[in-house]
């Protein structure tokens, strides 16, 4: 049993970074068709991925911003003029466009903190106690993302799969198991505290709206 673990081990150490060898002709012909990556380039092909997605988000968050922004301008002009219905109709587009904000920030903050386990396995090589969160926060946020960034989503969907491809590949060569509701505990806990900052995020950056608009069709309710 012994000797069965150590080989096991030697075979993980080799899959995470492969030591050169003497391939045989089969193996020198397979490689150069289709070479296979160590675990560690898949890993940091996952972790770039992963970041060009949280650029797409900080550039369409900061466009939102400058949208947000305008509007608020025109709540204010409106509320000056005492246009009472039209300062609602603008306000109720900064609602709806804060509410979107907040999620795309929640998104924001659950691929930084996703990037930054990937760092660690990268450093530490423990992959399946690593990745397997990852994997579950990945999938979340494949789910959140598509209907808010379709494309977005399509890209988390295939960053999954590599790290999927990952977590597989590390597990045929290690004993470790897990119970997948631990996974899932933390992952929810990911998700959670990317949810807490973008909260924190929302109050310090943006202005409060005044406190009450009448809507824009209660006034033609009332006249019926």
């Amino acid at each position: 049993m012994a000797l069965r673990a150590m080989a096991r081990v030697e075979d993980f150490a080799k899959a995470w970074s492969p030591q050169p060898r003497g391939p045989n002709v089969i193996e020198k012909i397979r490689n150069t068709i289709n070479p296979p990556p160590p675990l560690r380039h898949k890993l940091a092909m996952a972790l770039y991925k992963l970041r060009v997605q949280n650029n797409k988000l900080e550039y369409i968050i900061a466009k939102m911003k400058e949208r947000d922004q305008a509007l608020f301008e025109k709540v204010v002009q409106a509320q000056m003029e005492k246009d009472t219905t039209r300062a609602a109709m603008y306000a109720a587009e900064v609602a709806e466009l804060r509410k979107m904000i907040k999620s795309l920030l929640t998104a924001k903050y659950a691929i930084e903190r996703v990037a930054l386990r990937l760092e660690t396995v990268m450093t530490m090589g423990d992959v399946l106690v690593g990745l397997a969160p990852v994997v579950g926060v990945i999938k979340d946020l494949r789910r959140y993302l598509t209907g808010l960034v379709p494309e977005i989503g399509i890209e988390m969907a295939e960053i999954g799969e590599m790290l999927e491809a990952v977590v597989t590949e590390a597990g045929e060569f290690t004993t470790f198991m897990s119970a997948p509701t631990v996974y899932n505990e933390e992952a929810r806990k990911i998700m959670e505290e990317a949810a807490a900052v973008a909260e924190q995020r929302m109050k310090a950056e943006f202005p409060e709206l005044p406190s009450a608009f009448p809507s824009p069709t209660a006034g033609q309710q009332e006249n019926k």
